[in-house]
């Protein structure tokens, strides 16, 4: 018949479910910020393709949307570097978890703060990110401008 774990043993399962569903969460919006930057990279390939082939008077538009593109693509990876460290940072308080456990030590000042520093990196990760959305509706505006101007 199995046993089971000591109550010690259990408490560190249960302290290490936060990191690890925090890694989960960070995950995803890790997922969304690499397919974000892969459509950057597309549309940047665009532009400096329809440069190469452009008409004059489409150069300041192009150039304004590459500048944007540009912008926004320091911002994504800026936000990955963020997303990419709270990640390492709640994985670290997981072995710091254990390792306190396993070597009978108060690791606690540890483990707040990796646990505040990766805290620290979410919130930094979601301002740059929404940052990217709101410089992203720049390109958007240029783009409906332009229509228009075509349109007259």
């Amino acid at each position: 018949m199995d046993t089971l774990p000591d109550s010690s043993m259990l408490q560190i399962i249960q302290a290490s479910v936060t990191p690890v569903i925090l890694i989960s969460g960070m995950g995803l919006l890790l997922l969304t910020l690499t397919n974000r930057m892969g459509r950057l990279m597309d549309r940047t390939r665009l532009y400096a393709d329809q440069i190469r082939r452009g008409k004059p008077d489409e150069q300041s538009y192009l150039d304004a949307q590459m500048e944007i593109t540009w912008h926004r693509a320091k911002l994504i990876r800026l936000s990955l570097t963020f997303a990419a460290t709270s990640m390492l940072l709640a994985a670290a308080l997981v072995l710091v978890i254990f390792a306190g456990n396993l070597l009978h030590r108060d690791l606690g000042a540890l483990m707040l703060t990796l646990f505040s520093a990766s805290i620290v990196a979410l919130v930094a990760t979601l301002g740059t990110f929404l940052r990217d959305i709101f410089v992203s509706l720049e390109a958007v505006r240029l783009e409906v401008r332009e229509a228009r101007a075509h349109r007259q």
